[in-house]
């Protein structure tokens, strides 16, 4: 395309021009609409959205005075199952961010340590605004830490443990909600031998969803024997943890990840123990596995969980307060019919 017939890129002074109003107005439009008066508003932002027009980054890094950056932690791939969640997050984080005009750093780093010491040095030097922890665990020191170097951040996940406090903005995910929907669903199939094949005690996220288990089926007799922990969140461990459970009676499995309830069907379906109405097992996570086998599961609202969460780092960094600077998402148990097991 030569540059006769190359469309020139819009401008706040082009913009202007077509609506006959000044340039300040249209930036006024995008930078403090308060003070525009509404009706001009919605046409300065009518005509934003059919010319196109994006922001300068560069210029707005120089008016604000920040560098339109946040940082985040990848950490390593453990399976190609439940990694799928945290996929789900950060193309949602990454997709806000960019439409507030904002992008991603994005870092490695060997531990906890390591991981506040890059955060401290990318804030100190104006190449983040901001940090986001992700993957918060038993008495985890980063959020102190963060708050000792004076650097600003916001966690998908809330705090556990004894040092466990609310003092920072933080959005999660309801797991003790999802598990109890999964076991009352199970007693509205009919069991009354419900079983939970979760990790051991103290993972925080794991403890979660293991009490919305017990809240749901604690009236129901030998209910209290028939929780089993199993070390690594992998099939192979599902198979292990629901070899135990059938053996004590579990005719029903609610599962803390997606990983174990594959291994738990494996093992219902070794000892022929599914029927063709019956789901007996449910997974966390609504992983794409869960969907193809169709393996029941629980559905974490992570899209929504980024959203709220750059919506409360965006109210910390302009020097309010929120109102709700802590938020917990409720899940939804998604129902199936498994597919045929493929021999």
């Amino acid at each position: 395309m030569d540059a006769v017939n190359r469309q020139a890129r819009p401008t706040l002074v082009s913009i202007a021009q077509e609506l006959g109003v000044s340039r300040q107005t249209v930036s006024n439009v995008l930078n403090n609409p308060s003070v525009v008066h509404p009706r001009t508003r919605e046409r300065v932002d009518a005509a934003i959205k059919k010319a196109g027009y994006r922001p300068s980054a560069a210029g707005k890094a120089l008016r604000t005075q920040r560098s339109m950056a946040i940082g985040l932690r990848l950490y390593r791939a453990v399976d190609g199952i439940n990694g799928a969640v945290m996929d789900r997050f950060l193309h949602s984080l990454a997709e806000e961010a960019q439409r507030l005009g904002y992008q991603l750093t994005l870092l490695t780093a060997d531990d906890a340590a390591g991981e506040v010491e890059k955060l401290e040095t990318l804030y100190r030097s104006a190449s983040i605004d901001l940090a986001v922890l992700t993957d918060t665990g038993m008495d985890d020191t980063r959020p102190a830490r963060l708050r000792e170097n004076q650097v600003p951040f916001v966690t998908f996940g809330r705090p556990w443990g004894r040092i466990a406090t609310s003092d920072h903005c933080w959005v999660d995910v309801d797991g003790a909600a999802g598990t109890a929907a999964a076991a009352s669903w199970l007693r509205e199939l009919g069991h009354e031998r419900i079983g939970f094949l979760g990790w051991p005690e103290g993972s925080g996220v794991g403890d979660d969803r293991r009490a919305g288990w017990w809240a749901t089926v604690a009236d129901l007799p030998g209910s209290a024997g028939l929780s089993v922990a199993v070390l690594d969140d992998h099939p192979s461990a599902g198979v292990e943890g629901a070899t135990q459970l059938v053996a004590r009676g579990a005719t029903a499995i609610v599962c803390a990840s997606d990983s174990l309830a594959l291994g738990a069907i494996g093992h219902f379906r070794t000892v022929g123990r599914l029927g063709e109405a019956e789901v007996p097992v449910v997974g966390f996570d609504d992983t794409p596995v869960a969907r193809a086998t169709g393996l029941s599961s629980v559905h974490q609202p992570v899209e929504q969980a980024a959203v709220d969460l750059l919506e409360l780092a965006f109210t910390v960094l302009d020097g309010k307060t929120p109102a709700r600077p802590q938020r917990l998402l409720e899940p939804h148990l998604v129902q199936r019919r498994l597919q045929p097991f493929a021999r």
